[in-house]
């Protein structure tokens, strides 16, 4: 961010987790209002009038409760360049407490890193640190008061061209129904893209499930297939993964300029079998669990780890672990915190919270957990009394095991 320091956070379930913040904060001044009492009249001639007490207007104490301020809103870019992005928003309305700043924090999809810098009480920033030519950015934007309360995020997705100068530095639209079969190949097809001058390709790429994706190929058309991949153990080459591994694939289209999309949404990897149905993931659309939960045992595991702690903040991890042998498409996991925890900003997942109460639900590349596979989310936030973490969690409103 221009101007600002802007420390990266490492996501996705790695084995140390560093957070460092500086926060550029803005000043205040505190208004001063004079009141001036009125006076008593007293009528001339006569005798005096009964005394009248004096009226004094009483002061309205400030509201010290606990509210957050509201959410930004019409978050914009208003410019997107190759190595940076210009943010505009409208100010938050103040809660209890006057609005001091506003939290930023951005990852690239399908990416390790999570960036986090804070601003003072402004309505617009430049993003420059992590920001690269033809990557896709999600972005959040919160508000803090003066006592630390964050408001909830307002939230955009932005993708940057290839170069500031080329002769098009617009984007094609994502490719779109991306499905899958299986048999007797992994076949991969997907709606065509449109651009203001023409698509001339798409890339075909499949994501690790942690932060590494793959270029399998460049196709002009709308279907690929790709070579199997056979069921390995663990020890084998990476290059034939096992089917307990939480890959995906997904398709960029790109344009003569090089400009790629955003992305599509994604399908699960899985290894070639006669039994493997077709698969298309819609990702804003979550799917509840047939079985009911009563009937059947927990076929999740989450796992809550508070990976960076201090006064009045904290960074966590959640995997969810599906121990099925069926894979989740599109999922939402619900917990309440036994502490007074409040989510600033998240990665590798989006969220709503009221109270102690928490939704959060997957993002567009990792709709899908495949059958004994798993997705990790990252979360930061503050606290004030306790950060004890939630006792229980919903999949899909189907309880999960916690480990």
């Amino acid at each position: 961010m221009s101007g600002v320091d802007s420390p990266a956070v490492p996501r996705g379930g790695r084995a140390k987790f560093l957070l460092a913040a500086v926060s550029a904060v803005a000043v205040i001044g505190t208004g001063l209002i004079a009141v001036k009492a009125a006076e008593a009249g007293v009528p001339s001639g006569g005798p005096p009038a009964a005394a009248q007490p004096a009226t004094t207007p009483t002061p309205s104490l400030p509201n010290t409760s606990p509210f957050p301020p509201s959410a930004p809103t019409d978050l914009v870019a208003t410019h997107v360049g190759a190595t940076s992005i210009t943010l505009a928003w409208t100010a938050s309305t103040p809660g209890c407490c006057a609005v001091e700043g506003y939290r930023i924090t951005y990852y690239r999809a399908f990416y390790d890193i999570a960036y986090s810098s804070s601003v003072g009480n402004v309505t617009t920033a430049t993003l420059t640190e992590g920001i690269i030519p033809t990557g896709q950015y999600s972005v959040q934007v919160s508000a803090v008061d003066g006592l630390g309360h964050y408001s909830a995020s307002a939230a955009i997705t932005v993708v940057t061209p290839l170069s500031d100068t080329g002769p098009d530095t617009v984007p094609p639209q994502a490719p779109t129904n991306l499905s899958a079969t299986y048999t007797p190949s992994t076949t991969l097809r997907w709606s065509p893209s449109s651009d203001n001058v023409a698509v001339t390709g798409y890339n075909v790429y499949r994501f690790d499930g942690l932060f590494v994706s793959t270029l399998l190929a460049t196709v002009t058309g709308t279907e690929y297939t790709v070579p199997p991949i056979v069921t390995a153990p663990p020890s084998s080459s990476p290059s034939s993964p096992p089917a307990s591994f939480n890959s995906t694939y997904y398709v960029r289209a790109r344009d003569a300029a090089g400009n790629l999309s955003a992305v599509s949404n994604t399908v699960p990897v899985r290894p070639t079998g006669p039994s493997s149905p077709p698969v298309s993931v819609s990702p804003s659309t979550p799917v509840s669990p047939s079985r009911s939960p009563s009937a059947q045992p927990p076929t999740c595991t989450v796992s809550y780890t508070t990976q960076s702690q201090w006064a009045g903040g904290f960074v966590a991890s959640l995997t969810v672990a599906n121990t099925g042998s069926a894979p989740i498409s599109g999922w939402r996991l619900a917990f309440t915190f036994a502490g007074d925890q409040r989510i600033t900003n998240s990665w590798n997942a989006t969220f709503t919270q009221s109270g102690s109460a928490v939704t959060v639900r997957n993002a567009d590349w990792n709709a899908v957990i495949a059958a004994h596979g798993s997705v990790s989310m990252g979360m930061q936030g503050t606290w004030t009394t306790s950060d004890a973490p939630p006792p229980a969690f919903l999949l899909n409103d189907a309880p999960c095991a916690t480990g």
